[in-house]
């Protein structure tokens, strides 16, 4: 774990330091400057490895507290930490976060809580669209990390939904936040006040079981929505990536049956659907972090997708995903009919 001066001064900090040495960790260094470097290795493969197992904190850079919007999800992207420590093969981060996969923790915590008031009101995607009004003004608070998979070191996630349930906003919020892990115990009791929708990214076996390491298992991440809902929290289920493996049909089956049976009937309860994509840069990256992956990423058997600035994704052809889509608004009606679906990319 390493600390950089700036951040070795904020209070968060402090908690943090608490609670890795509550775990039992010893190997922390205190930086004497605000730069992290000496994490390279033999081959990236091995400087991979070593930066995904540093944790650093640090004091967030100014564009992190400005916040952007990102849709679908949410009104604005609320950044506690950039990293994750999961080992997925598809990892959307590997085209998007430059430099080695080091965990940043944001030391200045409160600041970026204290800066969420001036955007209520002011998003796209649920502050003013009639279909997701009841929502208020949201927040994505896993954008660029999982942040209950570092809650056990960090207690950022519980700071912020203790924030959000407690702070007199002028107008109605919601903070969001997604995982695939599911120790949910430290948050059963906040004051959350029903303004924080924690969701489970969720697969079918065969995707999550090859292709998620350092993940919880699929069936303890629905034990810990489960747990939550009956806490009182808006849940959802964020399943993705989608891909239509062999057997997909009964294998998301099997994954909408032990949704429904983990959750109370009386759930809040959304599902967001997102299928497989990536783009050159991340292929590229990614295959470097796993050189013997199996997960199909072969431009030629993909359309292409240009975003609003040129940029270039790989998704399925457009058969595919009608015959995706259509399957699973069937399903979800016959399983979870009681879900409310925001989505589908």
């Amino acid at each position: 774990m390493l600390v950089t001066r700036s951040a070795g001064e904020r209070a968060h900090t402090r908690e943090v330091l608490a609670r890795v040495e509550a775990a039992g960790v010893t190997d922390i260094t205190l930086l004497r400057s605000d730069r992290i470097s000496g994490l390279g290795g033999e081959d990236e493969r091995a400087a991979y490895a070593r930066a995904k197992a540093t944790l650093a904190v640090v004091v967030s850079p100014p564009s992190a507290r400005k916040l952007q919007p990102i849709a679908p999800s949410a009104d604005w992207r609320l950044d506690l930490a950039r990293g994750c420590p999961a080992h997925c093969q598809y990892c959307y981060l590997a085209g998007s976060l430059s430099g080695p996969p080091i965990t940043r923790v944001y030391a200045d915590l409160d600041d970026i809580l204290a800066g969420m008031d001036a955007y209520v009101g002011r998003g796209t995607v649920t502050s003013t669209r009639t279909a997701r009004a009841g929502e208020g003004t949201t927040y994505e608070a896993s954008c660029y990390t999982d942040p209950l998979g570092i809650e056990p070191v960090t207690g950022s996630l519980a700071a912020a939904i203790t924030h959000v349930g407690t702070h007199a906003f002028p107008g109605p919020v919601q903070l969001r936040a997604t995982t695939k892990y599911g120790a949910v115990d430290g948050l059963l009791d906040l004051p959350h006040g029903g303004r924080t929708r924690i969701r489970a990214s969720v697969n079918a076996d065969s995707v999550a079981g090859r292709f998620e390491g350092g993940t919880d298992p699929v069936a303890v991440r629905l034990a810990g929505l489960g747990a939550l809902a009956r806490a009182g929290y808006p849940v959802g289920l964020t399943i993705a990536p989608i891909m239509p493996v062999e057997g997909w049909r009964e294998q998301y089956t099997a994954l909408l049956e032990s949704a429904a049976a983990a959750l109370p009937a009386d759930a809040d309860l959304t599902v967001e659907c997102i299928t497989h994509r990536f783009t050159p840069g991340s292929k590229e990256v990614l295959e470097s972090w796993y050189p013997r992956t199996k997960l199909e990423m072969d431009p030629e058997r993909r359309s292409r997708k240009f975003g609003k600035f040129g940029a270039v994704k790989y998704v399925y052809t457009a058969a595919e995903m009608r015959e995706l889509r259509t399957w699973f608004d069937i399903a979800l009606a016959d399983h979870l009919p009681a879900a409310r679906s925001l989505y589908w990319t």
